[in-house]
């Protein structure tokens, strides 16, 4: 019998011969600064749980409580049976948190990502989009089956000269993450809110890499920049500094209503388990209220960037907890990765295509929870192994 894929075979090597395959690693512990593989521990440096909370006892013992009470699993969709009253509380919590009128969740960043996007724009409008924007971004861009135009990174001049350059008869929405995920750097968010608002556009930001790191409250970049009341669409998720599970769509009554009618990745989707809505509930509380953990974070960032530069290696402009030291080709970055983990400490390789082809990197990422004797302890270990590579 002919074997229908088969032609997967090919794909597969093609991937090999670029040193672009994947492997997954099996971590035996939770996101703590150490981690188990093996048997063998590792400093982590490669986990977006930026604030140490999806281990916090608070966090865990609220999750805890929520699961014996609650049970394992929703039951439903929100439309259904899976809405209870942790769902709204912590909705509230959220349009608190992020000073807006209204917010609705969504099972994941990815879902609320391609389902606000799909549903705000279609055929006959216009989406303009930052280049290194998210694969959640580009994939309800592409959902949306609206016409979109990239603007090179961070170039808010180009993306004027687009603006100026069309009349359209439909929506245009204007759309970046305020944080870039594998770059750390940062969008500016009063340009673009004054673009957007000059033009009659709709701006939507993603904060899922500012929530909890950025803003005096850890709220984010909207905080950050002050333009909590020009964004109408703000998106999050609580799977990174939030430590928990889920993503949430911050803005007017009337857009999570218009959401809650409308959104296919929202309705159809079941809901939010008890556990992962009790944690992100107290995690909240604590990056509003624990302002010396964030403080520790930021501390830990400037040593780390500070000692990976003395060092003599490249290090991408960063405003946030991700370091993007920058190696070039796939299998010096994959080398270099693997002489790390050697040294005891676990980052991998980014490669393309979660980056551009020659800007394989190491994406270390800290945790405020890290101590400053580890992050001493990871600069050795790049010292040692940037000297193999010299």
């Amino acid at each position: 019998m002919n074997d229908p894929l088969s032609w997967i075979n090919n794909e597969i090597r093609t991937i090999e011969d670029r040193h672009l395959f994947r492997y997954l690693t099996e971590i035996e512990s939770g996101q703590y600064p150490e981690i188990k593989i093996g048997g063998k521990n590792y400093i982590l440096l490669a986990s977006n749980n930026y604030l140490g909370l999806s281990t916090h006892p608070a966090v865990i013992e609220a999750a805890s409580g929520a699961l014996h009470k609650y049970g394992t699993s929703s039951g439903g969709s929100r439309l259904v049976s899976g809405s209870s009253d942790l769902h709204r509380e912590l909705e509230e919590k959220i349009a608190a948190f992020k000073n807006t009128e209204s917010a609705i969740l969504f099972s994941s960043g990815y879902l609320a990502n391609i389902g606000i996007i799909s549903s705000l724009v279609g055929p006959g409008d216009v989406i303009y989009s930052d280049e290194l924007n998210h694969a959640s971004i580009i994939d309800g861009c592409r959902l949306s089956k609206a016409e979109t135009r990239i603007y090179r990174h961070l170039d808010y001049d180009h993306l004027a000269e687009l603006l100026n350059a069309e009349k359209i008869k439909g929506k245009r929405l204007v759309i970046t993450d305020t944080v870039f995920s594998m770059d750390g750097d940062l969008a500016d968010l009063k340009r673009l809110a004054e673009l957007a608002e000059n033009r009659g556009c709709i701006l939507m930001v993603d904060e899922a890499h500012a929530t909890g790191v950025l803003g005096e409250r850890g709220s984010g970049a909207t905080e950050y920049f002050g333009v909590e009341a020009k964004i109408p669409v703000v998106m999050g998720t609580l799977s990174k500094a939030v430590g928990s599970l889920g993503g949430y769509i911050a803005g007017s009554k009337k857009l999570t209503d218009f959401i809650r009618n409308r959104v296919r990745s929202y309705i159809f989707d079941t809901s939010l388990p008890a556990a992962s809505l009790a944690a992100s509930l107290k995690s909240i509380e604590i990056i509003e209220t624990d302002f010396d953990r964030r403080r520790h974070l930021w501390e830990l960032i400037k040593r780390f960037k500070e000692g990976i530069v003395d060092i003599g290696l490249e290090v991408l402009e960063t405003n946030s907890a991700i370091i993007p030291v920058l190696i070039g080709e796939p299998d010096r970055a994959v080398r270099f990765s693997e002489y790390l983990r050697e040294e005891g400490v676990y980052t991998p390789a980014v490669r393309p295509p979660s980056v551009p082809p020659g800007k394989s990197r190491i994406r270390a990422s800290l945790m405020a929870s890290h101590s400053m004797e580890q992050i001493e302890y990871a600069l050795r270990a790049f010292r040692t192994v940037s000297s193999k590579f010299n």
